[in-house]
């Protein structure tokens, strides 16, 4: 199964933040928009994003990227036979690109989603302000019993 780590991170300054990191991986993003960057990198394989969308400054989520619907579907299910309460989310548009995902908490209630791209799209998804834990919920919904959904 081919994967690669994926850090989702809010930031205050995205023109700051994506020159910072710019110089850290020494390469432009992927991806950049105006609320939104993504940086591709293959050494090592990571998925790393930073956005800003009127959230704190900080980890928004961490995830893994599969290369295939089987490989999702195999991730997803081994998550299910542990008894992890996994939140599907098929067919959404979140963060510029159209995906699959499943979100699941670890035990400190950090979001992890697993998810495979089909490619891009031109628009962010549901902005966050009016996400809830709906099947078209773009990031991360809220922690099993949590009071909102506005913290992470």
């Amino acid at each position: 199964m081919t994967k690669r780590l994926h850090v989702h991170l809010s930031v205050q300054d995205l023109a700051a933040s994506a020159r910072f990191y710019s110089a850290l991986f020494g390469k432009s993003p992927a991806v950049e928009r105006s609320d939104y960057a993504k940086w591709m990198l293959d050494d090592p394989r990571l998925n790393f994003a930073i956005s800003q969308l009127g959230h704190a400054p900080g980890l928004d989520h961490l995830g893994l990227q599969l290369e295939t619907t089987n490989d999702f579907d195999r991730l997803t299910a081994r998550l299910r036979a542990a008894d992890l309460a996994v939140q599907d989310r098929a067919a959404t548009t979140c963060c510029y690109a159209r995906s699959d995902k499943g979100w699941v908490h670890d035990p400190q209630a950090i979001p992890w989603e697993a998810f495979v791209t089909h490619g891009p799209a031109t628009t962010y998804g549901i902005q966050r302000a009016a996400r809830d834990n709906s099947t078209g919920a773009c990031c991360a919904p809220a922690a099993p019993g949590a009071a909102s959904t506005s913290s992470i």
